[in-house]
């Protein structure tokens, strides 16, 4: 059986990581954009890096580009950005493709082990549905991924434990890291 472990990225400056690095720790990997509606999630995901590293936990973030062009620059810029704006601190890779014939291995993985079930309701969610439609009808079946800040639990064994949409409140996604880290 596959497991995150068994894959290898690049890290911003270009240099191969086995994310069996990571091995034993509970992640979370997300796909992001520095010029999206959505990225404001970083000073949550920060918080949540900030009170959680200490118990074994670490976000893996992905800028991807792919979506309206919201990543644009490159990783020092988008690192950057990052910094200045949100503080972050948890590791940040190379940007890279999560749909179409680019895709990265790791999220093609990670949406075949939990596939898009939808962005939920209310008006945010059926507005980004409608720009996900459009922007997707491109990749076709390999559109694993619907928006940025599309994040994936992976718990300590490697296995992919939930899929978060964009749209997730937030405090869903802490509690469920939470939950995680105490097993």
């Amino acid at each position: 059986m596959a497991a995150v472990y068994d894959f290898k990225v690049k890290d911003r400056t270009g240099e191969e990581v086995n994310l069996s690095d990571y091995a034993g720790k509970v992640l979370l990997i997300v796909n992001t954009a520095t010029g999206c509606g959505f990225t404001p999630h970083y000073e949550p995901l920060e918080e949540m890096y900030k009170e959680f590293r200490e118990k074994g936990f670490e976000i893996l973030d992905f800028p991807c580009n792919q979506f309206a062009n919201q990543a644009p620059g490159d990783g020092d810029e988008i690192h950057d950005f990052c910094t200045l704006h949100y503080g972050t601190e948890f590791p940040q890779f190379a940007k890279l493709e999560v749909n179409g014939e680019n895709a990265s291995p790791l999220f093609a993985y990670l949406a075949t082990e939990k596939p898009f079930a939808g962005f939920g309701k209310g008006l945010k969610s059926g507005a980004l549905k409608k720009f996900a439609d459009m922007n997707n009808k491109q990749f076709g079946e390999k559109a694993y991924i619907k928006w940025n800040f599309t994040k994936f639990l992976i718990g300590r064994d490697g296995a992919v434990v939930a899929r978060f949409e964009p749209t997730a409140d937030m405090k869903d996604v802490r509690a469920a890291v939470a939950a995680e880290l105490e097993k």
